[in-house]
């Protein structure tokens, strides 16, 4: 068997390589996976269900597959982790909130649940979102703070909170995200990992997110290369949702490492209106002078559009409202009051004002349409801050209203469907990530995944303090 840290960072393509030739088995890393899991979840605390018979069972069956040398899908025997916003078949789905019914109908696999069962993957359990993935930090009333592996008195950031977290410390290379304001980026920032938000549509989605358009579905992993084959496999078709791109059966790993030369990118710092960490902005310097060096022509621009910040709260508010709405008034007191702020101010707001900020998300997708027929890619800081105090809502208090104040690079890509990224690019001098983010044309997946590998290969690996 090979030592433990062989398998807590393996790469999803190298377990792979690895169970072909008999020199690791899926039981045999399930085994070691479960144990790390259990090690650092009262640390973490990543995971609000671990499915231990369920991984071991598909494990044994997998191994079976190799031995006889006809693996199942191009993840067998992989262990991945889904978030508890995705319904996983034979667990509650509590999406972080004591208001969930646990006593209903749980045998529906979501269709990135469903299709990582068909591809043979090893499904760990589910990771922790704050409640109804409302937030950008990692804690909800049911299951608590998860912790930053980098610094455990730090948010891991969300809504994909437990993902990043789990990814970071070597708990499985595979794990399900979503993303409806910037939810995968966001806690792939702050942990340092890759996480790719990809175009709306890529990965059909069900049941429907309440906020629309925004939500979105994608791979989160440490490493580029194992984002694209999962990404192969979540991309694959499902008829239960009916904004679903057309089937596109491609392997995403092809020409992941054709590079960046001749490309022209643009790289806004601030956007025009963000305010960003000095040291943040210098390390988000530095990583795009890498691109120039991989021989890209990068080109700075400042303002492209006014801040959306309105527009994207009053579709994210009446999107929480509407979900409030299904749950009776004398218990939500056991709600984030973050959540019900939100939502009751999402009950002040008119169908006009709705199909208003839907027209800025329209103006917003068109100006960005016409910038990348100039630009093949926009380069942006991740987050302007470093991962905030556990607990802490705001990062200024005396400048912010909402948590998507402090986290202006990631909605407006939310809002017009775009592809986006964020891979690792530095620490801070206290020596927390930095995320730089990648965005491309809507549809070109292929080229923010190519860019980011291009990118990856100029950076050392980095391991959190509690990997050690």
């Amino acid at each position: 068997m090979a030592n433990d840290d062989d398998i807590a960072y393996a790469s999803a393509i190298s377990l792979i390589e690895r169970y072909r030739s008999h020199a690791l088995s899926p039981v045999e890393a399930t085994h070691f996976l479960l144990g790390r899991l259990d090690r650092l979840q009262p640390s973490l605390n990543a995971f609000c269900t671990v499915d231990r018979a369920g991984a071991f069972a598909a494990a044994r069956q997998s191994e079976e597959r190799w031995q006889r040398g006809e693996p199942m899908g191009p993840l067998d025997g992989v262990p991945v982790t889904v978030k508890d916003l995705m319904p996983m078949r034979g667990f509650p789905t509590l999406r972080g909130s004591c208001l969930v019914d646990r006593d209903q109908d749980w045998s529906e696999d979501a269709p990135a649940v469903a299709r990582l069962r068909e591809a043979g993957a090893v499904i760990l359990g589910k990771t922790t979102t704050p409640e109804f993935g409302w937030k950008a930090l990692g804690d909800s009333p049911l299951t608590g703070i998860t912790r930053n592996p980098w610094d455990l008195s730090r948010t891991s950031g969300g809504s994909s909170a437990g993902a990043a977290a789990a990814a970071a410390t070597g708990i499985a290379p595979l794990h399900l995200g979503s993303d409806g304001a910037g939810s995968i980026r966001t806690p792939s920032a702050f942990c340092g990992i890759f996480g790719l938000k990809p175009s709306f549509g890529r990965v059909p989605a069900y049941p429907p997110s309440p906020l629309g358009l925004l939500s979105h579905v994608g791979p989160m992993a440490r490493t580029v290369e194992d984002a694209a084959l999962l990404l192969g496999v979540l991309s694959r078709p499902d008829h239960r949702d009916p904004y679903a791109l057309p089937p596109d059966d491609r392997d995403w790993r092809v020409g992941l490492d054709a590079g960046v030369k001749g490309w022209r990118i643009a790289y806004s710092p601030d956007l025009g209106y963000a305010t960003v960490d000095r040291e943040v902005a210098a390390v988000v310097d530095a990583a795009v002078r890498q691109f120039e060096a991989l021989g890209a022509v990068v080109e700075q621009v400042d303002k492209i559009f006014d801040s959306p910040r309105d527009a994207l709260f009053t579709l994210w508010a009446s999107g929480l409202a509407i979900l409030m709405r299904t749950f009776p008034n004398e218990r939500k007191g056991s709600a984030d009051p973050g959540l019900l702020a939100t939502a009751a101010a999402g009950e002040t707001f008119s169908a006009i004002d709705w199909v208003g900020a839907d027209l800025v998300r329209n103006a917003l997708g068109r100006t960005m349409g016409a910038f990348h027929q100039r630009y093949d890619l926009l380069l942006t800081p991740t987050m302007p801050i470093p991962a905030l105090p556990a607990g802490q809502d705001l990062n200024d208090p005396a400048t912010e209203r909402h948590w998507i104040d402090w986290s202006p690079f990631s909605y407006p890509f939310n809002m017009t469907r775009q592809p986006a990224a964020s891979i690792p690019c530095g620490l801070t001098a206290a020596g927390l990530p930095i995320g730089l983010q990648i965005v491309g044309p809507l549809y070109a997946d292929a080229r923010v995944l190519r860019a980011a590998r291009a990118f990856e290969t100029t950076q050392p690996e980095r391991r959190p303090p509690l990997a050690q």
